[in-house]
């Protein structure tokens, strides 16, 4: 049993604290907005609400910490060992922004099926662009086309609903095919994705990252696409190789990418994917929205409960679900 009495909220933009002072909750609260300010903080937290910000080795200075509330879905950034050694339990924000980053997946596909990338550079420059009589120049309809998920969790299954709704035939991807089709119209393990990915026009990645999808797509994979498919990528930058995405791109193997998370964030200035006329680069804004911090604070706020009785925690990573 634990009941919490100092709360650090610590991100560098999110605005937690306020949002959660609505709450009226009665438990005391800070806001961090630095490192510093978070390890400083950390001297009389016994409750973290952080993602980005978070180094392990701020355990040495977090002696009251008993709970670790992820702003985000991935954990990876924790060190789950020490954790569970400390007494410290974790738990993540897995399906916050199922919704949102489905959608995100979704406005990346129709964008590069309707050319839309091309379209606002076209208005930058005030270029009318005239009517293309080369037909696979031409913008693109949805309907027919095959969108490949890997990752067919909550972020996964909500696209596979929404590409059926254009009308497209969904090719499911995920650690345990048995699980279910979940919206797509069939299913297959990690292993079969070399196999799958000739059959694909789009490309979604929706996965966590693990050892089985770190770099999940890369040369041997963009060489198997079609010369016309896309890749979209809402997962973590490390599932594809970031350097054979390039060398993909500039040689015309994929039609393009749209992708919301690099190899390291941000982006570095020299990459060509800044550059590339067939990348399209969204700054791992999938999940976004102006209803994500209550998103997180409903987790929390439940997760606060079941800790005073001592039961198990939602999305809980540690101790292991």
């Amino acid at each position: 049993m634990f009941n919490a009495t100092n709360i650090c909220f610590a991100h560098v933009a999110y605005q937690m604290q306020a949002r959660y002072a609505l709450r009226n909750a009665g438990i005391a609260s800070s806001e961090a907005r630095s490192f510093d300010a978070m390890k400083a903080a950390l001297a009389t937290a016994d409750v973290l609400v952080v993602s980005g910000l978070w180094r392990n080795e701020l355990l040495d200075a977090a002696p009251n910490l008993r709970f670790i509330q992820s702003i985000g879905a991935g954990t990876d950034q924790f060190d789950k060992a020490a954790l569970a050694v400390r007494g410290i339990r974790l738990a993540s924000a897995a399906g916050v922004n199922a919704n949102a980053v489905a959608e995100h997946a979704m406005a990346l596909i129709l964008a590069l099926a309707r050319r839309l990338p091309e379209a606002r550079d076209n208005q930058a420059k005030k270029h009318w662009r005239g009517m293309i009589g080369d037909i696979a120049a031409r913008e693109d309809e949805l309907g027919g086309k095959t969108l490949l998920i890997v990752g067919m969790g909550r972020i996964g299954g909500k696209l596979a609903r929404l590409g059926k709704a254009f009308d497209m035939q969904v090719i499911g991807v995920r650690a345990n095919p048995g699980a279910g089709l979940n919206g797509a119209d069939e299913m297959h393990g990690t292993a079969d994705v070399p196999d799958l990915l000739p059959r694909a026009d789009f490309v979604a990645l929706t996965c966590p990252l693990t050892p089985e999808t770190t770099g999940l797509i890369n040369a041997a994979g963009f060489a198997a696409m079609q010369s016309s498919a896309y890749l979209v990528n809402c997962a973590r930058g490390r599932v594809v190789d970031e350097a054979a995405l390039v060398v993909a791109l500039q040689t015309g193997q994929i039609a393009g990418a749209a992708i919301d998370v690099v190899y390291d964030e941000p982006l570095d200035a020299a990459s060509p994917l800044w550059t590339l006329p067939n990348a399209f680069v969204t700054p791992h804004t999938g999940g976004e929205t102006r209803k994500y911090e209550d998103n997180v604070l409903d987790i929390l706020l439940e997760n606060l409960d079941r800790l005073r009785t001592d039961m198990k925690l939602v999305n809980q990573v540690v101790p292991p679900s």
